[in-house]
């Protein structure tokens, strides 16, 4: 039997490493932002001696009125067997019921072999989601014109529009990031969808572009900084998290220039995917029938997401496991009522 552990942060991001599905939400700095900004992170992991063989990093933040505490796990957890998965989640429900959670709210991600079998594990599926279930992957691992290729032509001509027509690219410093959350939250207003404090924007920076697996790129024209895209980079994938742009120049076609640098820049470490990070959750058919009507939420930048030449996939969701059905059943009321 192996060992119960919480690891230290250092110990998990090596463990982290070695993981085919290895993802920046379950990486230490990923905790330390979310730390930050009112959550609590915790580590159970399965050891043998100094060696990690299972784990997970999930956060707990308090429920609204103080009603208990939720926990939440995303793109975990890692494990070698079923066995070891078996053992893993035991840990997992102890230490939440010490923690006094109500309930954990899991997203495990993207499976391009097959959803596992997630009920078996004491799972009901959650119409509530925290990240978005429906994305968008675009292979970059192709010659650049194999790239441009399977691209909508209306997309591939504004690519190269946007390299003929004077805007200069580059990588961004944390000095630029105060520009970034400003024109987040001018993105955010246009197309109706929230954004962070601009200090969680700069503290994402700090934690995860000194080693080169997160940079903000720039569009610029002149003295007008035009659009940007932070981008982080895992094993296999470079998720596309924030994007902005102005509205300002819109001829120069910067907010297409600068998507295209972004996944450059996840081509040139090796990338696999290039992965666009959210869209409505409907099936192809509907977004195509409805995108050109509706600006709501991530309507607003499927009409933009739909021409880079990539798949629709959607991940298995979120899940939700109860350790106190009142608490619980309170929260969901309460989310009714407001709705």
């Amino acid at each position: 039997m192996l060992e119960t552990i919480a690891p230290s942060a250092e110990q998990w991001d090596a463990f982290v490493r070695t993981q085919p599905r290895a993802h920046i939400l379950q990486r230490s700095p990923w905790g330390e932002l979310k730390a930050a900004f009112g959550w609590q992170v915790i580590r159970v992991a399965l050891a043998d001696g100094d060696t990690l063989r299972a784990g997970a990093q999930i956060l707990l933040r308090p429920l609204p009125m103080n009603v208990g505490t939720m926990a939440y796990l995303a793109r975990g957890p890692y494990a070698d067997s079923d066995e070891q998965l078996t053992q893993l989640w035991k840990a997992i429900d102890r230490r939440l019921k010490d923690e006094g959670v109500a309930f954990l709210k899991w997203e495990p991600g993207i499976f391009l072999g097959g959803q596992p079998d997630i009920e078996r594990w004491g799972f009901r599926n959650s119409p509530q989601t925290i990240q978005p279930p429906n994305t968008i992957l675009v292979d970059v691992s192709e010659e650049e014109d194999d790239i441009l290729a399977r691209m909508s032509q209306s997309t591939r001509r504004k690519v190269r529009l946007s390299q003929r027509r004077g805007v200069t690219y580059r990588e961004g410093t944390r000095e630029d990031m105060e520009t970034f959350a400003s024109m987040m939250q001018e993105t955010g207003d246009r197309n109706a969808f929230g954004v962070h404090d601009p200090d969680y924007y700069r503290l994402a920076y700090d934690l995860f572009a000194p080693d080169d697996t997160a940079a903000l790129i720039l569009a610029e024209h002149e003295d007008d900084v035009l659009a940007a895209a932070m981008i982080f980079a895992q094993e296999q994938t470079a998720l596309y998290l924030y994007g902005a742009s102005s509205r300002a120049k819109g001829r120069l076609m910067a907010s297409y220039g600068v998507q295209w640098q972004a996944m450059m820049w996840a081509k040139a470490r090796g990338k696999r995917y290039y992965d666009m990070w959210g869209i409505p959750d409907e099936d192809e058919a509907t977004l195509e029938d409805e995108f050109q009507e509706r600006n709501d939420g991530l309507w607003g930048v499927y009409g933009f997401k739909r021409g880079w030449g990539g798949e629709i996939v959607r991940s298995v969701g979120a899940w939700d496991k109860v350790y106190n059905p009142l608490v619980y059943t309170a929260y969901w009321t309460a989310l009714q009522f407001r709705d």
